[in-house]
């Protein structure tokens, strides 16, 4: 074999090995395409707040593994976090979380806001361990926003009716 030939294969091996090893431990996005609106606010998730928040569903990572490793930007771990009624979320996502100190306020707006609100409240909290007297965060209400609801770029109250309509639909 001449030497080209051993240094392009040995190349080719070098590349295939790099491919190989990229592709684990990546997660990807879990929710169906066939939910248009889970979906779509999966993928908000995924871009906008991955760097500060876990959520599996969303193949995201930010929260950190131990509390005491947190920085003063590490968000909740939504694997962990029961985040319910959606207009819990809903009310995180306008005003910059709880406490307003790292999260920016209408981080999305709009419908873009329902579709997030709605894709946490549906897959917050799978990996919460059952406890004795307590409810799952999975048999919990998703609830529903009023007519009108939003964020201060909202579109029509009919897109927010249209999510009250579906609300129930998706649990995890």
């Amino acid at each position: 074999m001449s030497r080209l030939a051993k240094t392009l294969a040995l190349g080719m091996a070098a590349a295939s090995l790099a491919v190989a090893a990229a592709a684990c431990g990546t997660q990807y996005i879990s929710v169906p395409k066939s939910n248009a609106a889970l979906y779509h606010g999966a993928v908000l998730f995924s871009e906008r707040c991955a760097g500060c928040h876990t959520l599996a569903a969303a193949g995201t990572h930010g929260s950190p593994a131990n509390i005491r490793d947190a920085m003063d930007i590490s968000g909740p771990n939504f694997d962990q976090r029961c985040e319910r009624p959606i207009d819990r979320v809903l009310y995180a996502i306008e005003n910059g979380g709880f406490s307003g100190a790292y999260m920016p306020q209408n981080v999305v707006v709009g419908q873009d806001a329902i579709d997030v609100a709605e894709f946490v409240a549906t897959y917050a909290g799978s990996q919460i361990p059952r406890q004795a007297g307590v409810t799952p965060c999975h048999q919990r209400p998703i609830g529903t926003l009023p007519p009108g609801s939003g964020t201060v770029n909202a579109g029509s109250a009919a897109a927010s009716a249209a999510v009250s309509g579906k609300s129930g639909s998706g649990s995890s």
